[in-house]
């Protein structure tokens, strides 16, 4: 199996039971070995009290795009922390997207960077996620 293959059989393995980033909106676009890209449009519930995407939101956009990447080698693998810097609003219609890639990969420890842009490319957020393999595969090889 190519590493390709993998990370897109990975993919399709926690898709199937990620029911957060489906209620959430959230398509995937592209997977590889230590890269993901999800995009997410802006509707109406996923506005703040300023009219804008809630923060919430755009993190979570940005933790599950994190979570195929750092999952992509069928080894299971959670966050241990992660941070997240706001630059700009994302707005109602906007089509938000995270794009995630492997930093350093040691042991079970992994670090992550996704950065969050609109349609226009206009960067909404820097993220940046560490990780930590656990016991498992996500599918059986």
């Amino acid at each position: 199996m190519t590493p390709k293959d993998r990370a897109e059989k990975s993919a399709a393995a926690m898709w199937a039971e990620d029911h957060a980033s489906k209620w959430a909106g959230m398509e995937i676009t592209h997977v590889a070995e230590g890269e993901a890209t999800l995009e997410l449009t802006v509707a109406q519930h996923h506005c703040n009290g300023h009219g804008i995407c809630h923060g919430g939101v755009t993190f979570m956009l940005a933790d599950s795009a994190f979570a195929f990447a750092c999952n992509s080698r069928n080894q299971s693998t959670v966050a241990q922390h992660n941070v997240i810097s706001f630059t700009a609003p994302g707005r109602l219609g906007d089509r938000l997207i995270a794009t995630a890639h492997e930093v350093s990969l040691t042991g079970r420890s992994g670090i992550y960077d996704v950065t969050v842009t609109n349609q226009d490319s206009q960067k909404i957020a820097e993220f940046r996620g560490f990780s930590r393999a656990i016991k498992g595969p996500l599918f059986d090889e």
